[in-house]
């Protein structure tokens, strides 16, 4: 209580941040080789695989909302989109593109529906609570292979994730319940094929500078974790965390793991190369879904003045987290790793098992082009049966 009220002074919060950057700046002067390091390393890390992974889908996400294939697809899967999530059917694109397109694509595209009035503020709030998930090249390739050395691992992850994503959203659609579906989607449906250069180009250039948003964040937060491991900072707050959840099995090293998953996912779970498969799975499961400070820094970005809450996205995430660890320890007590699911499910584990993360990465983008070429194929079929009603009507 009274540091609450404490900081709830504008006067003692601007001492405090005052005093944590001249820490920030205090390390960079203790710890500068270190801190040059961490800054290669993220640069390596954007340029191998943030930028060549993330730009093609965020090109792809604002042409499926620009072009308005989005409104095309809403009268198709309406009748599903409704009444499992309460959101109208035009939100179907982020829930695909996030499945596909990995960490923050489906917070994009969802704060993107809304911003294009598409889809209501409601609405919106529920999308970015489950349609923000990671990607099946991460978790397959990277993951599942590169960390746990098993592609069944990533298919149980991956497998997990998505499910607790779903559930995520079938918990939300009893968010704000007197919002129905539809109400605030603004003008009506008009397919824009003629704006089609200008969309493009703006497509390009906003993926561009979404894209080094991102790297910037990334860049920052390589840089804190590596200052926070070297001043000795992550290890005291572990062993602060140990003590208070030791009881239940939390050690220090598990505890070093969980705060960095906390503050950025791609380091912790890189961490989780010693210990009980299982828990290594579980905690893996819980950073996959939480995303990680970092990205949720990223997705602040994107939200901007919007007005949409900030509090129901994370809430919404740390429930996909818990959920999502849930799911995986039921799924390896079903299918343990040690045994074959089945035949079919093991041959196509393989496969991917001994594909390096370029060629997962490929795969990734030939399914969200396919996503896309399926939303263009159903906004023409659409098209064309409005036009031909319209001319019966007429007749």
């Amino acid at each position: 209580m009274a540091l609450s009220r404490l900081l709830s002074r504008q006067r003692y919060r601007d001492i405090l941040l005052g005093l944590g950057l001249l820490l920030a700046a205090g390390a960079l002067v203790l710890w500068p080789s270190q801190a040059m390091e961490a800054a290669r390393t993220g640069l390596a890390l954007c340029g191998n695989v943030i930028i060549p992974s993330l730009f093609p889908f965020f090109v792809l996400s604002s042409l499926v909302v620009e072009l308005g294939m989005s409104r095309y697809l809403g009268r198709l899967l309406q009748p599903v989109m409704a009444p499992l999530f309460r959101v109208n059917g035009s939100c179907a694109a982020a829930l695909a593109l996030g499945v596909v397109g990995g960490y923050p694509v489906g917070a994009r595209t969802a704060i993107s529906l809304y911003q294009n009035g598409q889809c209501s503020r409601t609405e919106a709030e529920r999308l970015l609570a489950f349609c923000n998930n990671c990607g099946p090249a991460f978790i397959l390739g990277v993951v599942g292979t590169g960390i746990f050395g098993s592609g069944r691992a990533g298919l149980l992850l991956y497998l997990g994730h998505i499910a607790a994503s779903l559930l995520v959203g079938l918990l939300f659609r009893f968010y704000k319940p007197s919002q129905e579906p539809g109400r605030g989607q603004g003008p009506a449906v008009q397919f824009q094929t003629t704006r089609f250069p200008v969309a493009f180009t703006r497509a390009v250039t906003g993926a561009l500078q979404s894209t080094l948003n991102i790297c910037a964040f990334i860049l920052l937060f390589t840089v804190v974790i590596r200052i926070l491991t070297v001043s000795g900072w992550l290890t005291g707050a572990a062993a602060c965390l140990s003590a208070l959840f030791g009881p239940l099995g939390l050690s220090q090293t598990w505890a070093e793991h969980l705060l960095a998953g906390v503050l950025e996912m791609s380091t912790g779970v890189s961490s989780l190369t010693s210990g009980a498969l299982t828990g290594r799975i579980s905690m893996a499961a819980f950073m996959l879904g939480w995303a990680g400070i970092s990205v949720h820094c990223q997705v602040l970005a994107f939200l901007g003045d919007s007005g949409l809450s900030l509090r129901t996205y994370l809430v919404g995430k740390a429930l996909h987290g818990i959920l999502s660890a849930a799911l995986i320890t039921l799924l390896l007590r079903l299918f343990p790793l040690d045994c074959p699911a089945s035949v079919y499910l093991a041959q196509q584990t393989e496969a991917i098992a001994h594909l390096d993360f370029h060629t997962a990465l490929t795969i990734s983008a030939v399914a969200a082009w396919a996503v896309w070429l399926a939303f263009l194929a159903l906004a023409v079929y659409v098209v064309k049966k409005s036009s031909g009603k319209t001319a019966r009507h007429r007749v």
